[in-house]
């Protein structure tokens, strides 16, 4: 009787769980629901930066950073506030040009980096009620965004230059004291501003955060504030950057039970798709986010264009930005890329909307959408080198759709063919549009797509040998492989189940149905090599050498050609030792003990650049500006010690470094000190 009372305990608890868990992610999707139909949405970056329009002395590539990277002193910079009159400014227009591009929501910077607040705020003088101007910006903005049915959105910056409370401080700032801050009231002080802008000014769709990589940010804090921002709006969508968890510019959340309803890639897009992960990928016209007069480098509005659909077929959204004159006015080659977007959309604009994921894996010459239709499927097929034989051919479907038109000419049918596992379009022999031409595919239920077989290893290096597993998440297929690089035929070996490998291949494999091929052809290289000798009669002891660098750097510098200004020994990568804040380097140097022969990954997580050398080799490229971004690579080792050599350098914000590995017995983790040392 007591197993039966505790079974039926264990089962209320998991149906309990598992209903909660369902009702959360139920919750989760309502709340989201607008945002995916949307798509396509405008960022307006907007501030008292717009008034040096990118200049200062001889300068001219900054923006809305200028008072960091022009080291514009405070009492100096907000001189800014008494010039802010932007009597163009029309909440109107902006919108309606919005609207008219096929946007469906707006995200403004109600306050960035440099602290002033484009609203009316009764907890600081430090806004736009301060200026000339006297108008409040988010009100007028809220008010015409409902009357043009477009969702009105907020970016707020937890990062401040300006607060007294906030820490750190930027390293330039030497007359800056940090004696009295409380970045615990500067906390409160957010929050506050926040309360204002959600309930002073209607349902906001989202709440964009950014400027959360200092390391006085931490990953409680955004907890908290995630909660606090959803208790004032129980519907709004939060970005991911109010938490810690963002990857580096490609924006994903990592593992670790960070909070964000989306994912962030900044002026980039994911080489795939991300199954039942919402995202959106920000990006400029040019090459500032604030406005700049220097700045002529704009995109065509066909790479828009195209790029908008690229982010829809890998299932994200678009938030492509503007960046407002200091009259309060779009800059006139955005008002024409906008119009341009717009024109296209008019006419294809459900090819976008309410779109998902492709099913296709990839498309030479194009990109899809699809949506669900009455009793079926609808592909949206985004053409962007059109055919010049008018042979538009769709690789891997086995199905037959119904119908097949131009979406510019829904009247008239266009005819099929099967070869194989494709399909051949009879196209018109010129584009219909010579930017993305949309070819339609309607289905009754799902098409069958077969996407290429998956070839995966633990690695494409092995010392003696390796297994390798050759997959389709396809029903009803057989997969054909071959090793020297060859077409597979229905004649060719049967995948059973894994392949070993004892020598080099080029590994091919190809999905069959009833004896005809229904996948195209995927390749991959493996390679057998000779693990790197480890180091014969050394002298050593426990640490690393490390030498510090200070200096300004877009990328790793040349480390023999600069002044070190201090070295030493170290137990571990710590680059807490260092002076200050930004601008700065390490280059570490040792020896990591290897136990076991065999393949080891290493990993740098770093903010910004960092490289991992085994001895000559660089296994780690991890160079660049960038927030935290990890990077990995692999390499064959005999047992022993090996000389590896890490360098690192920070320009400006966050600044971490984390160097991991994983082999044989060895699950990923830091490196620890116990295997590391230094040459004597």
């Amino acid at each position: 009787m007591k197993r039966i009372i505790i079974l039926f305990l264990l089962l209320t608890l998991n149906n309990h769980v598992f209903g909660v868990e369902n009702e959360m992610k139920n919750s989760n999707d309502k709340r989201m629901d607008w945002w995916r139909e949307a798509r396509f949405g405008m960022f307006i970056h907007w501030g008292l930066y717009a008034i040096p329009a990118g200049q200062w002395e001889t300068g001219t590539n900054h923006a809305e950073w200028i008072r960091t990277t022009a080291e514009i002193p405070l009492e100096q910079y907000d001189k800014f506030v008494e010039e802010f009159n932007p009597v163009k400014f029309n909440a109107d227009d902006w919108v309606r040009m919005a609207k008219d591009a096929g946007m469906k929501y707006i995200v403004i910077t109600s306050k960035h980096h440099d602290g002033f607040s484009l609203f009316n705020s009764k907890y600081t003088e430090y806004d736009i009620m301060a200026t000339p101007f006297q108008r409040d910006i988010m009100e007028e903005l809220a008010n015409a965004c409902r009357k043009y049915g477009l969702k009105i959105c907020w970016y707020h910056s937890i990062m401040d230059w300006h607060h007294p409370d906030y820490l750190p401080r930027r390293n330039w700032e030497k007359n800056r004291g940090t004696e009295n801050a409380d970045f615990e009231h500067y906390i409160a002080y957010m929050k506050n501003q926040l309360k204002e802008l959600l309930q002073n000014y209607g349902d906001i769709g989202v709440l964009w955060f950014d400027g959360e990589w200092e390391e006085t940010w931490t990953h409680e804090y955004g907890k908290d504030l995630y909660q606090y921002v959803r208790s004032l709006q129980p519907n709004i969508i939060i970005n991911n950057r109010v938490d810690i968890g963002r990857s580096g510019m490609q924006g994903l959340t990592r593992d670790g039970g960070y909070v964000g309803d989306f994912g962030t890639p900044e002026q980039e897009i994911p080489p795939t798709g991300l199954p039942d992960v919402d995202w959106e990928t920000c990006m400029t016209m040019n090459d500032h986010w604030g406005y700049n007069k220097n700045n002529h480098n704009w995109k065509s509005a066909t790479d828009l264009i195209q790029k908008l659909a690229d982010i829809v077929s890998k299932g994200g959204n678009f938030l492509l930005n503007v960046g407002p004159t200091a009259e309060g006015i779009f800059p006139q080659p955005s008002i024409d890329r906008l119009a341009a977007i717009g024109q296209w959309m008019q006419l294809n604009g459900e090819a976008i909307h309410g779109t998902g994921a492709s099913p296709f894996k990839d498309l030479y010459w194009g990109r899809c959408t699809q949506k669900q239709i009455d009793a079926g499927t609808r592909l949206y097929l985004h053409v962007f080198t059109w055919p010049e034989d008018g042979r538009l051919i769709v690789p891997g479907i086995y199905s037959n759709p119904d119908r097949t038109y131009l979406l510019s000419h829904k009247i008239n049918e266009l005819d099929i063919a099967r070869e194989e596992d494709k399909i051949v379009i009879q196209v018109p022999n010129i584009a219909p549009d010579s930017m993305n031409s949309i070819v339609v595919l309607d289905f009754k239920g799902r098409p069958d797509i077969n996407n290429p077989p998956k070839i995966t290893a633990q690695h494409d290096i092995f010392i003696h040998n390796t297994n390798i597993s050759i997959t389709s998440e396809r029903e009803n297929i057989t997969i054909h492989y071959t090793l020297d690089g060859s077409e597979p035929t229905i004649n060719s070996i049967l995948v059973t189940g894994e392949v070993r490998l004892t020598n080099a291949a080029r590994v091919s494999a190809r999905a069959f149905r009833d004896g005809k091929p229904v996948s195209r052809t995927i390749y991959v290289d493996y390679k057998k090599v000779n693990p790197r000798p480890a180091l014969m009669k050394i002298k050593k002891m426990p640490g690393v050498r490390y030498n510090y660098f200070e200096g300004s750097w877009d990328s790793l510098p040349d480390f023999q050609s600069i002044d070190i200004k201090s070295k030493g020994i170290i137990s571990n990568f710590d680059i807490s030792i260092r002076k200050q804040n930004d601008f700065f380097a390490f280059m570490f140097e040792g020896l990591i003990y290897i136990e076991e022969e065999g393949i080891y990954s290493f990993y740098t997580d770093s903010d910004d650049g960092s490289r991992f050398y085994i001895g000559d080799q660089v296994v780690v490229e991890n160079d660049g500006l960038h927030s935290m971004s990890e990077a990995s690579g692999s390499v064959a080792l005999s047992s022993g010690y090996h000389p590896f050599l890490v360098t690192y350098f920070e320009k400006g914000g966050g600044n971490q470094l984390i160097v991991s590995y994983e082999g044989p017995n060895i699950t990923k983790q830091a490196i620890p000190e116990a295997v590391l040392f230094y040459q004597k």
